[in-house]
């Protein structure tokens, strides 16, 4: 899978990626301190969600109770959520020059949708690339998190939703999606383990940051 060059925007598109109980909110917070601090203007965001209708589209899409949901309503509900997100908040913040710090973006759908579903990488890709335009992001995260260990990070909190709720062989198949979507782009991501104390991953990301503009 090929994605599109990078978005040629005056702001940074950074993006966290992983399994349930990676740590991706912890880090987007630790992120965007440092950031905030180093004087820059930050817009931290969530996928799904985001907008008002993305928020909307999340609700029906995560949580229990709206009834069945097939593989493919399913991916194009969190597709629908990301092209509003991206021509309404993502887009406008980096043509200001902001830095934008984002809890999931499109390698979720083709790690969740595309393999967890079974509905394949590509065709999903597809979609989301038309989605939002092509926009990707200049730095994606991986926190890789094994399967077992997210779900017991996750006991602490409130009740799963429909996805945290899939099988440990769900999630381990979204892992191993995430980590080939590394594999076939390296110069894309920034894996790391997210066994590690939340401080020494924090400083691997803030070393490997693309220069941020002025």
């Amino acid at each position: 899978m090929t994605y599109p060059p990078p978005h040629g925007l005056p702001g940074l598109f950074i993006a966290l990626e992983g399994g349930d109980g990676a740590g991706k909110s912890t880090q987007a917070s630790l992120l965007c301190r440092a950031l905030e601090e180093d004087g820059r203007a930050v817009v931290r965001t969530r996928e799904p969600g985001g907008t008002p209708i993305g928020e909307k589209l999340r609700a029906l899409v995560l949580e229990h109770g709206h009834g069945d949901i097939d593989a493919r309503t399913e991916a194009l509900l969190f597709a629908a959520s990301r092209a509003a997100h991206v021509h309404q908040v993502i887009v406008p913040a980096l043509t200001r020059g902001d830095v934008v710090v984002c809890d999931r973006y499109i390698d979720s759908s083709v790690a969740y949708q595309g393999a967890g579903r079974h509905l394949g990488a590509q065709a999903v890709l597809d979609v989301n690339l038309w989605a939002t335009d092509g926009l990707r992001p200049d730095l994606t995260v991986l926190l890789d998190v094994d399967p077992a260990e997210g779900r017991s990070r996750r006991s602490g909190r409130a009740a799963e939703d429909r996805l945290e709720a899939e099988p440990d062989t769900f999630h381990t198949s979204i892992r191993s999606a995430f980590l080939d979507l590394a594999h076939q782009d390296p110069a894309r991501y920034l894996v790391l383990s997210a066994a590690g104390s939340p401080d020494a991953i924090h400083r691997a990301i803030i070393e490997q940051l693309p220069r941020i503009p002025a």
